[in-house]
């Protein structure tokens, strides 16, 4: 098992991404971040709105962009929802109508960009287990959705799961492995804000944040610098 500084020092370009672990002090915790290569992506910021929600929005005045301005986390009932996109909102809705998570993320798509077609992932958690979803298309020429749901238990401290929509050199953009088993050095939680921030590359970080079941409204987020 790497670590979360390898997994992602070999990624050039992360894209989006979303993280379930433990720390050393057996917190267990949820992360999302952004990275971006074009000024429109970096563009964004990821803020708590009065409901509770984090919502990635335009740093300025713009017209909404579904694929780059959505809720990226949720809390439903018992249930924490994040991910890469409009989806979040999808699941969160199904968890609500009384769905069980593996149920909630199935049906799903990836994002109609081509083309690279970017995966779309979820993750649905209380403070104990994880399932993580990923929409993705298909790599030879089917255009149907290949889905996968991956349900993560105990984790030891220490240990997360990580997925991120690309591995990418950042001149050739890929989609990402379907998921990558971590290593946490992080000993707390406002360790593991900064190990993943000190992972991502300076130049595309756009905005990460760190949160725990049922404490959406308290998460803990860091932003870059607007071009």
């Amino acid at each position: 098992m790497n670590g979360l500084n390898e997994v992602l020092a070999g990624n050039r370009y992360p894209g989006r991404g979303v993280l379930w672990c433990r720390t050393g002090d057996g917190d267990t915790l949820g992360a999302y971040f952004l990275t971006g290569r074009s000024e429109a992506s970096r563009a964004r910021v990821l803020h708590r709105t009065e409901g509770g929600e984090l919502v990635v929005a335009p740093s300025a005045s713009s017209e909404h962009d579904h694929l780059r301005h959505y809720v990226a986390a949720r809390q439903s009932g018992d249930w924490l929802v994040y991910g890469n996109g409009e989806q979040v909102a999808t699941v969160a809705d199904r968890l609500d109508s009384g769905l069980i998570p593996a149920l909630a993320l199935d049906g799903l798509d990836y994002e109609p960009d081509p083309p690279i077609f970017t995966p779309r992932l979820t993750v649905v958690a209380d403070g104990r287990r994880a399932w993580f979803g990923a929409a993705r298309h298909s790599g030879g020429e089917r255009t149907a959705t290949n889905r996968l749901t991956l349900q993560v238990g105990d984790l030891a401290p220490g240990e997360g799961v990580l997925m991120t929509t690309y591995r990418s050199s950042e001149h050739e953009v890929a989609t990402g492995d379907a998921f990558a088993e971590v290593r946490i050095a992080a000993a707390d939680r406002g360790g593991l804000l900064d190990e993943l921030w000190s992972c991502l590359p300076g130049h595309l970080r756009v905005a990460a944040a760190v949160f725990s079941p049922g404490g959406l409204a308290g998460a803990d987020i860091v932003q870059a610098d607007q071009p």
